[in-house]
């Protein structure tokens, strides 16, 4: 089961469900955190909070997607309180496409920080159940003001040395009222970032990250699939100048979900009731570690078969606005 937003075809917002390949409208309730504040309040399975509202007319959701009418699958109406975070090298292989970045050396005693990294997740990111595991890379990437619709353009300001996709899996929770992280479900991702500035020196992640992205435009309900299997592309024109499959999934993952969550949610900062997180679960693919250089206009594609619809994003490079600071 899959849940989107959409804008209808009189302009009023909607919540819409896929169930055995028919999309319909979930009745009375025009927003995916309306719908899950109340299975909260209910103490009950999102699911079931669907079923006792029950479900109305069929929906194009193919349709309103290529007419822009599909929004983020989640949203709250304050921007500051939707947190997009993320965890990199956290899947076999994603150390690879990092460590082009910085040296390939094959001395173990001179490895690279990333390569350090992505060895503590090999060896203690997938702890017993109960038990904690080794923290993960963790970066910030923005609040609700940072997320693009999908099918919407992805901006790049004017002073960025990069603009690349990366595909992934989001994680998507609310925080109850006692500060317990409820997840929602899963979508797909595009966490979009500045490689060539990341690239420069790793200590510039942070400033590569602060970019926009974009996921959906499908949530996923349920477990994440131990297998994900998806395509990644990036479209030219009508020219497909980079297709690679990527994977996702704990089959494919040196760290748990429970221990990314767990190292994600330990900081009272990010239990704060009623805000919803947006968290990136990394990648092993990348456009960037191919050799391509994206160019405005390019386009990016991500699909995969258990979360339905694919996201797309165009790549648009803006003016950025340096404001002047006073003192007061």
């Amino acid at each position: 089961m899959r849940l989107a937003q959409i804008i209808d075809d009189k302009g009023k917002r909607a919540v819409v469900v896929t169930a055995r390949n028919e999309a319909r409208l979930v009745k009375g309730v025009r927003t995916t955190y309306a719908l899950a504040s109340e299975a909260i309040t209910a103490g009950e399975p999102i699911r079931k909070r669907i079923a006792a509202r029950g479900i109305g007319r069929l929906v194009d959701l193919a349709a309103a997607l290529a007419e822009g009418r599909v929004l983020a699958p989640i949203d709250v109406a304050d921007p500051a309180h939707l947190l997009v975070t993320g965890t990199g090298l956290t899947h076999l292989g994603s150390a690879e496409g990092r460590d082009k970045m910085h040296k390939d050396l094959s001395d173990p005693a001179k490895l690279t920080d990333s390569m350090k990294m992505f060895k503590l997740g090999l060896d203690g990111g997938k702890p017993k159940a109960g038990g904690r595991g080794v923290q993960p890379e963790w970066f910030y990437k923005g609040d609700g003001s940072m997320i693009v619709a999908p099918g919407q353009d992805l901006p790049s300001p004017d002073f960025a040395l990069d603009g690349g996709e990366e595909p992934e899996i989001v994680g998507i929770y609310i925080i109850r009222t006692d500060g317990t992280p409820t997840r929602l479900g899963f979508a797909l991702g595009n966490e979009f970032s500045d490689h060539v500035t990341e690239r420069q020196n790793y200590l510039y992640l942070a400033h590569s990250k602060l970019r926009p992205s974009s996921f959906g435009p499908e949530m996923l309900l349920g477990d994440l699939p131990q297998d994900v299997r998806g395509t990644s592309r990036v479209r030219r024109g009508r020219k497909v100048v980079f297709e690679k499959p990527f994977v996702s999934g704990e089959q494919n993952m040196s760290h748990t979900i429970a221990n990314l969550e767990a190292h994600h949610f330990k900081y009272p900062l990010f239990r704060r009731p009623g805000t919803v997180h947006v968290h990136f679960f990394g990648t092993a693919t990348l456009s960037f570690s191919e050799g391509l250089k994206t160019e405005a206009g390019d386009v990016f594609e991500i699909e995969c078969e258990a979360f339905g619809l694919p996201l797309r994003n165009r790549l648009k490079k803006v003016k950025a606005k340096w404001p002047k600071v006073q003192a007061l």
